[in-house]
């Protein structure tokens, strides 16, 4: 097979006329987070004031470019919005986020990772700002989902700047350490690591900080729940009993620490079969919002089972970043919206799209 390099992808790009018209795309810097793995060729085109429909004729020309290359088996081309160049503030720690919100399950295996990752982005498509905290020492995943490689930058006094991907800041176990190195570490190292992620980490001003919970309730999700400045908890989980009863522990623990439940997210909550059309619920109907209506917390939506969520999650391109306007997203956005209005009922955070003041500490 062909070896497909940045240089022939960026010259089959520069045939197509960008945004003006006249200029070659590639002179425009509308194009980023370009990815080559194997066959597969991923990349973004930043819109910039046109209309959609012309970014995703861009977007169509950009994929029959990229996909005549020899060698490229699927070109994938998404469309993000454009955002200025931000250098992150001197805050370390989180004395300037407005509100650290916990997404947790209880269990693994419900897709609560990939949940967090596209409820982060849609978070951020609303204007907020918006960062995730990848807390699950033992198995993190954040780099695989948003596509991060390398280190991230060590600052005065050893402080870590957040990596960013799709204008979310990022901090994970997963880009300090080798990606197939076993971290064979008892409880208390394990939570001291969290903790200097939570305070030696310069996040800057934030509107919410996601934290991506790791399965079960033990030492580290009792370090996060009892140490760190929650605001609330948000409980994922796919419909079926099993995975059921362990969110409930999830929701013991967070009860007995004080913190809130802002809602209950029911993931892989149905299948559309691509061929038939046909609707599956291969894990049963309903189960989260059954027990959210138990547990007396607001439901805040259903998040479909789909290989096009699993797809563009294993090539680090999350289904909200490269398809914003698709079925898929969708369903996040309007997790996203249903979120929101719980914190609303709580608290209220920075309105999108207004201009930022600081957030009042969490006491």
């Amino acid at each position: 097979m062909p070896t497909i390099s940045e240089t022939d992808v960026l010259s089959a790009l520069a045939r197509i006329r960008g945004d003006d018209g006249s200029a070659p795309l590639t002179e425009q810097g509308a194009i980023t987070g370009l990815r080559i793995e194997g066959g597969k060729v991923t990349l973004f085109l930043v819109a910039r004031g046109l209309q959609m429909s012309d970014y995703e004729q861009l977007r169509d020309l950009a994929e029959q470019a990229v996909g005549q290359i020899p060698g490229v088996e699927k070109a994938l081309v998404g469309i993000t919005a454009e955002k200025p160049v931000e250098t992150h503030p001197a805050e370390v720690g989180l004395d300037a986020v407005g509100a650290v919100i916990a997404v947790a399950s209880g269990k693994g295996g419900v897709g609560k990772s990939t949940t967090a990752c596209n409820l982060a982005l849609a978070l951020s498509a609303t204007g907020l700002r918006v960062g995730l905290l990848d807390a699950d020492i033992y198995g993190p995943s954040a780099p695989k989902l948003f596509g991060l490689s390398g280190r991230p930058q060590v600052l005065a006094d050893k402080v870590l700047a957040p990596m960013e991907a799709y204008g979310v800041r990022v901090m994970s176990m997963g880009v300090l350490v080798d990606p197939d190195q076993p971290l064979v570490w008892r409880g208390p190292m394990a939570s001291g690591a969290l903790k200097q992620m939570l305070t030696t980490v310069a996040w800057g001003e934030l509107d919410i900080l996601l934290v991506d919970m790791p399965p079960g309730t033990g030492d580290v999700q009792i370090t996060m729940a009892q140490d760190a400045p929650l605001k609330g908890a948000v409980i994922v989980s796919t419909p079926q009993d099993l995975a059921l009863i362990d969110a409930r522990k999830a929701v013991g623990m967070f009860r007995e620490v004080r913190v809130p439940i802002f809602g209950v997210i029911e993931n892989m909550a149905h299948f559309v079969c691509p061929d038939c059309g046909g609707r599956h619920e291969i894990f049963g109907a309903g189960g989260a919002r059954a027990e959210a209506e138990r547990l007396g917390a607001p439901f805040l939506g259903e998040i479909p089972l789909h290989m096009a969520i699993r797809a563009r999650s294993d090539a680090g391109a999350p289904i909200v970043a490269l398809e914003p306007d698709g079925p898929q997203a969708a369903a996040y956005k309007a997790v996203a919206a249903a979120l929101l209005r719980a914190l609303d009922a709580g608290r209220p955070i920075p309105s999108p799209r207004q201009p930022s003041v600081a957030p009042p500490r969490l006491k």
